[in-house]
C-alpha cells in the first residue's frame, strides 16, 4: 500500500512534519508507541473524479469546502486500512488519529491546537476521524493561521498519524528550555494525572518542575488538581478509568527520578535535532513513554539571559555616525577604534602581555545594530579598567562619552576585581602610568608637530592623482595610510585624555573653590580661546555673507537658485569665487556625518555651503545688526573675574587652579583642531575607496562605483589582493542594500540597551531602564555656553535646505561639523544629545552661542513655532506663550 508508511519506510518526505520527528527518534531507539500514517495519497484515492476536477479548479477556501463535503472511503481501501490497524493494535487497542501536515511542527512554525487530533479512537471509528483531519486541514482557523505567519493561502492535504493509544497514568509537556525566559539551560515539565490534553489546551493546573544541567531540580510548583478541568475520558470511545485518578489529586504528579527522566528524554531529543524541544510524554505502568517531539518555536524570539553580557551606548558617536551607517564605514571605523585604543594602552605603559590577553576587547569597541553605530561600553569600561585608578578615571571618561548612565555596581565591581591583582603589582604599575603621563604632558606638543607633519606627508597625494592610480596602488596606499597614522595616533589621543583629565579637574574646582553652584563657571572659562578651527568655518560663511550685503540678486540666487545657476553666477564674482574656493580647499571634506565613507561631501556637491551664504545675508540685508555682537570675552571675562573674586586670599589654590585653567584650555582647543585631522585623513580614505569603486565598476564587478560602500575593508582588499572567500560582488552588495533598506524601515534601536547571548537573535533592542523623557513645560540639559534666549524654536533634522528665521532657536537632535554653517544663523542651540566635550558644546562656547546639550527627547517635546525660554548658564529650558514675549 503506497499510501501507508511505517517507520523505517521509504518516503519520509511525505509523512509530515509530526511524524517525521518520531521516525527519526524512532531510529536512535527512543521509547514511542507503535505508529504509522496515511500520507496524503489516500486522500487522493477517496476522491471522484469531479470532486478531484473540482478542487484543482477551487479559488477560494469555500470551494474547497464545497468539494471535500462528499468525502468517503472505497470499501477496497477500508479493507486495507483495517489491515495496517490490525497490524498496529493486535488487541484492539485504541488509537490517536492525528495530523501530520508537511510544515507542522517545523522550526517556524508549530501549528499547535489548528488541526484536529483525536483520542481514544475505536478501529471501526478510524476511516472518519482520517477524513475529519483531512478536511480540518482546510478551515478557516487553519487559513488565517497561515496568513498570520506568512504561509502561502492554499493549504496542503496533510498526513494522519496513527499512534497506539497510551493509557496514561501521569502526562504532560516538557521544555528542553525555558519557553518563557529564553534560558537555555533549563528544563521545564508540566505534568499533571491522567492525559495532558488538559494541560495542553490550558484545561487544567499542572505540576511544574524546573531542572538544571546538573540534573537538579530547581524549582518545583505543586498545583492544586481540579477533578472537573482535567481531562473527561468518558466523551470518547474506549476511554479508560485510569485517565483520571481521585485519589491523587492532592500529591505530586511525578516523583524526582521521573521528573529527572522526563528532563533527560527532552535533552535527548534535543541533542538529535541539535535544536532545543518541546515534547509531549506520558507514563504507564512505570513505563515513560514519548509521544511527539517539535522544536520551541518561541526561542527563535528568545535571547538566552545567560548568555554573555553587553551594553550598547550611542551617547556621543552618534554626533559622528548618526543614522544608518554602511558596512564599508563600520570596517573602517571599527578597525581603527581597536588600533587606536591598543596604541593607548601602550601609551599608558599597559604590558603587552595585558593587551595581548585583551585582544577581543580591542575588536570589539563598536557594534553595529541594524545599521547603527553603538559603543560597546564593556569594551570601553575593561580598557579603562587595564589601567590603574580606575575608579577615579571613570567619572571623567563617562563625561567625555556623554554616557547619560553608568553601569551596574555589580558589572563595575567585576570590573575592578578583574583589574585587581597584587597591591604591590597595582602600585608600580600605576607609578609607571603616572611617569608615562608626565613625559607625554612635557612631550605632547613635540608629539602635535610630528603627528602634522606625518598626516601631511601621508595625504600628500592629491585627488587628481588618486584617480590616475591603478587599483592594486590604490590598496598599497591605503595600507601606507594605516601604517603611517592609524597605528600612530598617539598626538590625538594623549591630547583627548588629558583633555578629559584636565576639565574633569577644572569642573570640581569650580565647584569647591570658586563656589560655582550651576555648575556652569568651567564652561564659560572656555569660552573665546580663540585658534580653533571648529569655528573657522562659520566665520567665513560670515565674512561671505557680509561680502553680498549689497547684491540681492546673488543672494536670491544662492537662496533659490540650482547648483549649477549658482556656481555659474559665483564665477561671476571673483572675490567671492575666491572665498568659496579656499573654503572647500580646506573644509570641503567637511560635511554632515562627515566620518562615514558613503556621505556626500561640499566637494562633491557646495549646495550646503551656498544656502548657508545665501540664507544669512537674507538676513543681514534684512537686519544689518541681525549678527549681534561676539559676546565670548565677555563672558571668559566675567567668569575669570569671578574666578578672581573666589580665590583672592588663595595664593596657592590660585596658581594650581590658573595651571589646570591653562591645560583645559589648551587641551579641548587641540582636541578640536585635531578632530579636523581625522575628518581630513576620513576624507582622503573616503576617495580612495571611491576610485577603487569606480575600478571595480569599469570591469563590472559592480554595477556602479556607489556599491563599494556596501563592502567590508577586507573585502575590497581581499578581491585585490587574492585574499578574499568570495569574488560575486554585485551579488553581496545586493543581499546588503536589500537588508540596509530594511533597517530604514524598522523602528531605530533604543540609545541604550542590554543583549545577552547572541546579540542579533532574540534581543529586542530596546531600553529596559526608565528613560525620563521631557514633559510638561520645562527641561533641563547640560549648560554648555551662558545666555538667556526668548524666541520661537525651529526643530530640524537635516540642515541641507532648512531655513532660520531671525531669532530662532536652532533645536536638534544632533549636530556634526556639517552643521556648523547654521551656527551664525542661530540665535541658540538646543540639542538631544552631546556632552560637555561635543563638537556643538565647544563650538558653542568658542562662537558664544547659548547653547544646551544633552536634554532628553527635546525634539519630540518641541515642535515648529513653539515659543521658549533658555538659560545656558542653568540649562534650562521653559515653554512660554507668544504674547509673554511683548
Amino acid at each position: 500500500m503506497s499510501w501507508v508508511l511505517f517507520p523505517g519506510s521509504h518516503g519520509r518526505h511525505l509523512l509530515g512534519g509530526k511524524a517525521h520527528a518520531l521516525a527519526e527518534l524512532d531510529d536512535v531507539n527512543l521509547p514511542i508507541p507503535p505508529w504509522f500514517v496515511v500520507t496524503p495519497d489516500a486522500f487522493k484515492l477517496c476522491l471522484t473524479a469531479p470532486q478531484y476536477n473540482d478542487l484543482c479548479v477551487a479559488e477560494n477556501l469555500e470551494q474547497i469546502q464545497v468539494a471535500l463535503k462528499p468525502l468517503v472511503w472505497g470499501d477496497d481501501l477500508l479493507v486495507e486500512l483495517s489491515a495496517v490497524l490490525q497490524q498496529l493494535c493486535p488487541a484492539d487497542e485504541p488509537v490517536a488519529v492525528r495530523s501530520s501536515a508537511v510544515d507542522e511542527d517545523g522550526a517556524q512554525h508549530s501549528f499547535a491546537g489548528q488541526l484536529e487530533s483525536y483520542l481514544f479512537v475505536d478501529k471501526a471509528d478510524v476511516a472518519q476521524r482520517i477524513i475529519d483531519v483531512w478536511r480540518s486541514g482546510f478551515s478557516e482557523r487553519v487559513l488565517l493561521y497561515r496568513q498570520e505567519v506568512g504561509l502561502s493561502l492554499m493549504p496542503q492535504v496533510p498526513a494522519v498519524l496513527i499512534q497506539r493509544m497510551v493509557d496514561a497514568d501521569v502526562s504532560g509537556v516538557a521544555f528542553a528550555a525555558n519557553p518563557v525566559t529564553g534560558r537555555r539551560s533549563e528544563a521545564v515539565i508540566g505534568a499533571l494525572y491522567g492525559l495532558g490534553t488538559a494541560l495542553v489546551s490550558g484545561d487544567a493546573d499542572a505540576d511544574t518542575y524546573h531542572v538544571n544541567l546538573k540534573n537538579k531540580i530547581i524549582q518545583r510548583e505543586i498545583a492544586e488538581k481540579n477533578l472537573a478541568h482535567q481531562y473527561d475520558a468518558s466523551q470518547d470511545e474506549g476511554v479508560s478509568a485510569q485517565a483520571v485518578e481521585v485519589n491523587k489529586v492532592n500529591q505530586a504528579a511525578l516523583n524526582d527520578a521521573q521528573i529527572l527522566a522526563v528532563a533527560e528524554l527532552v535533552r535527548t531529543t534535543s541533542k538529535h535535532f541539535a535544536c532545543p524541544q518541546d515534547i509531549e510524554w506520558a507514563y504507564h505502568q512505570g513505563e515513560l513513554y514519548l509521544l511527539q517531539s517539535r522544536p520551541i518555536t518561541s526561542l527563535n524570539e528568545l535571547a538566552d539571559p545567560e548568555g554573555a553580557l553587553n551594553i550598547w551606548d550611542n551617547s556621543n558617536i552618534a554626533e559622528s555616525y548618526g543614522g544608518i551607517t554602511t558596512p564599508l564605514t563600520f570596517s573602517f571605523a571599527s578597525k581603527a577604534y581597536e588600533e587606536v585604543y591598543r596604541q593607548f594602552c601602550r601609551i599608558l605603559k599597559v604590558s603587552e602581555q595585558v593587551i595581548d590577553d585583551n585582544d577581543t576587547t580591542y575588536r570589539r569597541m563598536l557594534g553595529l545594530i541594524r545599521g547603527r553605530v553603538y559603543y560597546n561600553l564593556l569594551s570601553w569600561y575593561r580598557v579603562l579598567a587595564m589601567l590603574p585608578g580606575f575608579t577615579f578615571n571613570r567619572p571623567f571618561m563617562e563625561q567625555m562619552m556623554g554616557v547619560k548612565e553608568g553601569l551596574p555596581e555589580s558589572v563595575v565591581a567585576a570590573l575592578n576585581q578583574a583589574s585587581g591583582g597584587a597591591k604591590f603589582r597595582d602600585a608600580l604599575n600605576l607609578v609607571k602610568m603616572l611617569m608615562g603621563l608626565i613625559v607625554n604632558h612635557f612631550t605632547l606638543p613635540i608629539k602635535i608637530d610630528r603627528f602634522y607633519q606625518r598626516l601631511n606627508k601621508a595625504l600628500s597625494i592629491d585627488y587628481q592623482t588618486l584617480s590616475t592610480m591603478r587599483a592594486d596602488a590604490l590598496c598599497s596606499h591605503y595600507h601606507d595610510l594605516e601604517k603611517q597614522l592609524l597605528t600612530r595616533w598617539d598626538a590625538p589621543l594623549v591630547n583627548d585624555f588629558f583633555a578629559m583629565i584636565f576639565h574633569g579637574v577644572l569642573r570640581k574646582l569650580t565647584v569647591k573653590w570658586c563656589h560655582d553652584q550651576d555648575n556652569t563657571l568651567h564652561n564659560d572659562l572656555l569660552c573665546g580661546e580663540g585658534g580653533m578651527i571648529s569655528a573657522e568655518p562659520a566665520q567665513r560663511v560670515r565674512t561671505m555673507a557680509q561680502l553680498l550685503s549689497d547684491d540681492a540678486t546673488m543672494i536670491q540666487i544662492l537662496c533659490e537658485g540650482d547648483l549649477k545657476a549658482v556656481q555659474h553666477s559665483v564665477s561671476e564674482r571673483p572675490v567671492l569665487a575666491k572665498h568659496v574656493a579656499d573654503y572647500l580647499s580646506k573644509f570641503g571634506d567637511r560635511c554632515l556625518d562627515e566620518l562615514k565613507l558613503e556621505s556626500i561631501t561640499l566637494h562633491d556637491d557646495p549646495s550646503l555651503l551656498f544656502r548657508s551664504i545665501g540664507q544669512l545675508a537674507r538676513r543681514l540685508q534684512d537686519n544689518p545688526a541681525a549678527l549681534g555682537e561676539r559676546v565670548e570675552e565677555a563672558i571668559r571675562a566675567k567668569a575669570e573675574q569671578q574666578v578672581k573674586a573666589a580665590l583672592s586670599e588663595g595664593g596657592v589654590k590660585r596658581h594650581v587652579f590658573n595651571w589646570v585653567l591653562k591645560h583645559a584650555r589648551h587641551r579641548v582647543c587641540d582636541r578640536e583642531n585635531l578632530r579636523f585631522e581625522r575628518t581630513r585623513l576620513f576624507g582622503h580614505v573616503r576617495r580612495v575607496f571611491f576610485e577603487l569603486g569606480q575600478r571595480f565598476a569599469s570591469v563590472g564587478m559592480l554595477e556602479q562605483a556607489q556599491d563599494i560602500f556596501y563592502l567590508e575593508v577586507n573585502e575590497i582588499m581581499g578581491v585585490v589582493e587574492g585574499t578574499t572567500s568570495t569574488e560575486c560582488l554585485k551579488a553581496l552588495v545586493g543581499l546588503r542594500r536589500a537588508e540596509f533598506a530594511r533597517y530604514e524601515t524598522m523602528p531605530a534601536p533604543a540609545d541604550r540597551f542590554d543583549t545577552y547571548g547572541i546579540v542579533h537573535q532574540g534581543n529586542l533592542f530596546e531600553n529596559v531602564h526608565v528613560v525620563e523623557e521631557t514633559q510638561g513645560d520645562e527641561a533641563k540639559g547640560i549648560a554648555c555656553c551662558p545666555g538667556i534666549v526668548r524666541g520661537p524654536v525651529r526643530v530640524i533634522t537635516d540642515p541641507r535646505n532648512a531655513v532660520l528665521k531671525a531669532g530662532e532657536i536652532l533645536v536638534a537632535e544632533r549636530t556634526d561639523p556639517g552643521w556648523i554653517m547654521l551656527f551664525p544663523s542661530a540665535s541658540a542651540l538646543l540639542v538631544e544629545r552631546g556632552s560637555l566635550l561635543s563638537h556643538s558644546a565647544i563650538v558653542a562656547r568658542e562662537m558664544g552661542i547659548p547653547a544646551i546639550v544633552s536634554i532628553s527627547g527635546v525634539t519630540r517635546w518641541l515642535k515648529d513655532g513653539d515659543w521658549v525660554e533658555m538659560d545656558g548658564s542653568r540649562g534650562t529650558v521653559r515653554r512660554v506663550e507668544p504674547e509673554d514675549m511683548i
